[in-house]
């Protein structure tokens, strides 16, 4: 459809194009309520998980303790002296007690290991059950949309949602969220038990904790930056991809290749950089916190050795606090790489919500009315453009009367003077089995019509009724079923013949399939096919004719059998044998049916019931071939273009003019 790209457009380009460079704050309680909702239908799942992480976490801290009653009790040479309470349920024999102590040892980390996982299991279970239910969700929202959404919204962005950042919010399940409560129990068990055992060493063991939170900002402040530039940069990647490989047959015609490389390694070069940087200052991090913990160990053995000397504390206490210490720094690290998993999921949350929250222009209205299947069509006084007003716009169009027959006027003048209208006041009725052609130049606003009679957009002005209702008062998917279209750029989907002629639609059957590839000439090529009607057809009909895949468009149609049919330049794309019995089929597809075609070849529409000729958003002339071309107009006019091209021998039958026609 022809459109101009307006200044909110752009703009609107502009703030999508800064949505991929979000960050996002490390937690957001307001998103992380939605997300909490994701897990409801699987919270025994997740409670399981929990409670494995909370008893693993009291088993990974088991270890130490252990060593310290067994070097105490059994190994010192005092012991034994001081029992502790598991020391008096161990046998006071050194060589059982050891033995003991050493199967408890041995059961606390297979017991750790069977928790670990039931909770690895159980989480990422439930993650791909949260991606496969939020990608539903997703592709479901998508399918309601609006075409106006698909226009300002690219497709890349868009697979992204579904892909990217449902990915990003799976890392968040599986691995942050739980992992984190592992980390936080871990370390408070470490702390309880160290405190316990002697606050002097604990208090010297956590004072190189504001030297690693001071580390640890800075690491996350050059981290976030790192990330923005990656989601950057691998938007501008996905997006270049895309683009460059759907038209790579342009870039090959016209020796691209070079320069398309050369573009392509400058983002790559980007992105490199961007994880170059990030992968700089993980290599800085860790050993500067590898570093302090072991300045706390160094200040562990010092001190504890003067304490173990004087008789302080025992030695099984200070080799504990030596394990301890080690263990104690391990989730402070963890915890800055979960950091970055929230901030990564935080930011894909943002754009999904945002995505779920945008809410379709288009919607079935509650109470719809059903209309009574005739096939009519009516506009009437119909203004459409595909700007977005601004409430002032709004306001002015609402307050004009459309009773003085001074719409014209009005629309330029005031607020509504820069709006680009697509159709101004366009009135026309085609009746029930009729069959009407409507031509014009490009961008005269012909596929806008047929568009706006499926209600993919809504019109600012005046009322268009399909089966003698307005558009906007019937139920969309009902409305719709009663169209058949086929387009110029025909779209085949990955499958079989039989599925892009079915779509879906299990109600057609075999016998009424292959009826239709019949009537528009394209069984016969189908039969000589090795799987005919089951042959695969790859992505956008990849290994199939431009021809052939117009004319299984034409079967999709006809198959479906719509009360109205529309083809929208359908057999531009077609050789002229083709055209011919495609032409032939269109008196049977036509019959019993209201029929809309447009087209620039003005052969294909001669025997049309009614012709429209639209020019500049306005319908100008309306009656039959002959009927149009006595009246010497633009029709007239057209039509005496395309004869002289076609005497002259310059094969120029199918283009309209580059430069509009004037209206004398």
């Amino acid at each position: 459809m022809a459109k101009e790209k307006t200044a909110s457009d752009k703009e609107a380009a502009k703030k999508k194009s800064q949505d991929e460079e979000v960050v996002g704050k490390a937690y957001d309680g307001r998103l992380m309520r939605r997300l909490l909702v994701y897990l409801k239908p699987y919270k025994l799942k997740v409670a399981l998980s929990a409670a494995a992480i909370l008893v693993k976490a009291a088993t990974d801290v088991m270890g130490p303790y252990l060593v310290k009653v067994a070097v105490d009790t059994y190994m010192a040479e005092a012991a034994p002296r001081n029992f502790s309470w598991l020391a008096q349920h161990l046998s006071r024999d050194r060589m059982t007690g050891i033995s003991q102590l050493a199967g408890l040892y041995l059961g606390a980390l297979l017991l750790s290991f069977a928790l670990e996982f039931v909770q690895t299991y159980l989480m990422q279970w439930t993650g791909q059950k949260i991606m496969f239910d939020l990608r539903s969700q997703i592709f479901r929202h998508l399918q309601r949309m609006s075409p106006s959404f698909f226009d300002h919204n690219p497709v890349g962005r868009l697979v992204t949602r579904v892909t990217s950042d449902v990915d990003a919010l799976n890392e968040m399940f599986t691995s942050g969220v739980l992992a984190i409560f592992e980390d936080v129990f871990v370390l408070a068990f470490i702390v309880i038990i160290m405190l316990r055992m002697s606050w002097p060493l604990a208090l010297l063991t956590i004072s190189v904790i504001p030297a690693i939170l001071y580390v640890t900002k800075i690491f996350r402040k050059h981290v976030r930056d790192s990330y923005r530039r990656q989601r950057s940069a691998t938007a501008r990647i996905n997006s270049f991809t895309q683009e460059y490989v759907s038209g790579m047959a342009i870039v090959q015609l016209f020796n691209r290749e070079r320069r398309a490389f050369n573009d392509f390694s400058a983002v790559n070069a980007e992105n490199k950089k961007a994880w170059t940087d990030a992968i700089f200052t993980y290599a800085l991090y860790y050993p500067i916190v590898e570093f302090l913990s072991s300045t706390a160990i160094a200040l562990v053995i010092w001190r504890g050795g003067f304490s173990v000397i004087h008789g302080a504390v025992t030695l099984g206490i200070l080799i504990a606090f030596m394990q301890y210490a080690q263990r104690f720094f391990r989730p402070i690290q963890d915890l800055s790489e979960k950091y970055n998993i929230l901030q990564a999921a935080m930011a894909a949350a943002e754009r999904v919500f945002k995505l779920l929250d945008t809410h379709s222009d288009i919607v079935t209205p509650t109470h719809p009315i059903a209309g009574d299947n005739s096939g009519c069509i009516e506009f009437r006084n119909v203004w459409f453009t595909y700007q977005r007003l601004t409430p002032g716009q709004q306001s002015a169009l609402q307050a004009l009367s459309f009773r003085s027959g001074a719409e014209e006027s009005a629309f330029h003048s005031g607020v509504l003077k820069d709006i680009e209208w697509i159709l101004r006041g366009v009135s026309f009725t085609i009746e029930p089995d009729e069959t009407a052609a409507i031509v014009g130049h490009t961008g005269a606003g012909k596929t806008t019509i047929t568009g706006l009679m499926m209600r993919f957009y809504d019109i600012q002005h005046g009322e268009i009724r399909v089966d003698g209702v307005d558009v906007r008062q019937q139920d969309l998917k009902s409305l719709r079923q009663r169209f058949g279209v086929v387009l110029q750029d025909s779209f085949l989907f990955t499958g079989t013949i039989a599925d892009n002629v079915r779509l879906g639609s299990s109600w057609i059957t075999d016998e009424a399939l292959e009826k239709a590839c019949d009537e528009v000439n394209v069984g016969d090529f189908i039969r000589t096919l090795p799987l005919q009607f089951k042959e695969p057809v790859r992505e956008r009909g990849a290994t199939l004719s431009t021809g052939q895949k117009q004319l299984i468009s034409f079967a999709r149609a006809l198959a479906h059998a719509p009360r109205i049919l529309i083809l929208d330049e359908a057999t531009s794309s077609v050789d002229t044998d083709t055209e011919l019995r495609v032409r032939m089929a269109l008196s049977r597809m036509i019959t019993g049916r209201t029929s809309i075609l447009i087209a620039h070849r003005l052969s294909t529409i001669q025997r049309a019931d009614t012709i429209l000729v639209m020019h500049k958003g306005q319908l100008r002339e309306r009656g039959t071939h002959q009927q149009l071309l006595a009246q010497r107009g633009l029709y007239w006019k057209l039509y005496e273009l395309q004869y002289k091209d076609q005497e002259l021998g310059t094969g120029t039958e199918a283009s309209f003019p580059l430069q509009p026609l004037s209206a004398d």
